[in-house]
C-alpha cells in the first residue's frame, strides 16, 4: 500500500513502468492488489496511478477499461480508477 487516506476510506496505489517487459505485467500486478484491497476495511476505492513515462504500456485505454469499475463479493467491495500518466 503506497498511500491510506482512511477519513476518505480511500487507497492510492502507485506503479512506474521500469521497461517494455514490465510494462507488459502491470495489469496482472494490478489485478492482485485489486483484489487485495477489495478486502480491506479502510478501502472502498482503489486509485491506481501508473507512471510510463517512455509510453510502453502498449495500449493505455485498454488497460484502464479492463480494470476501472466496482468489484463485489460477500467479503468486500472497491471502486477502482485507473490513471496512466506520461499518455
Amino acid at each position: 500500500m503506497d498511500f491510506l487516506l482512511p477519513a476518505y476510506k480511500l487507497v492510492l496505489e502507485t506503479k512506474r513502468v521500469r521497461d517494455k517487459s514490465h510494462a507488459s505485467k502491470i495489469g496482472d500486478e494490478l489485478i492482485i492488489d485489486i483484489e487485495h484491497y477489495r478486502r480491506h476495511m479502510n478501502c472502498e476505492r482503489l486509485w491506481c496511478v501508473i507512471y510510463d513515462s517512455s509510453l510502453l504500456i502498449p495500449n493505455p485505454a485498454g488497460l484502464i477499461a479492463d480494470l476501472e469499475g466496482s468489484r463485489s463479493t460477500p467479503d468486500g467491495s472497491v471502486v477502482v480508477r485507473v490513471f496512466v500518466i506520461g499518455m
